[in-house]
């Protein structure tokens, strides 16, 4: 795959997973796509480190988002800058930026984020690893 169709490939399944996550929070959504909306794309060995520094399991993850179906209202999130930094034999690595707005459980309801992305290279494309660090009104003024 030529590495401008696999970089498409890697953007349109971020989005895909974060239009889930909006139409899951605001009820457009029923519970029962919860298994293939959410829990398909993953791999069973999946970490997420949350902007907070806290790690939870592919289970623990679910739990939690699981929990929180129909919660928001308004709730829109954008997806920016999606880029491949390495494509292995195994693995894709990729960065994106993700904007939140009208988020329930985030300390400020409008935010930014910067994710890290570790895809197990098959089709579909399954998730194996994301970290997610805040963009703060401090780091965005800054290049250090």
């Amino acid at each position: 795959m030529i590495l401008n169709e696999l970089e498409d490939v890697v953007r349109t399944e971020i989005e895909e997973l974060h239009k889930f996550f909006v139409d899951w929070f605001t009820g457009m959504v029923d519970t029962d796509s919860f298994d293939e909306g959410f829990l398909a794309r993953f791999d069973s060995d999946f970490l997420f480190v949350s902007p907070a520094g806290i790690i939870l399991t592919l289970k623990e993850l679910s739990s939690k988002i699981r929990n929180t179906h129909h919660t928001y209202e308004n709730f829109h999130i954008s997806i920016r800058k999606v880029k491949l930094q390495r494509v292995l034999d195994n693995e894709i690595i990729a960065t994106y930026e993700e904007w939140q707005r009208n988020g329930v459980t985030s300390i400020a309801s409008d935010n930014g984020r910067v994710a890290t992305v570790v895809f197990k290279k098959t089709e579909p494309l399954r998730w194996l690893h994301v970290h997610e660090t805040m963009i703060s009104e401090y780091s965005k003024s800054r290049t250090f």
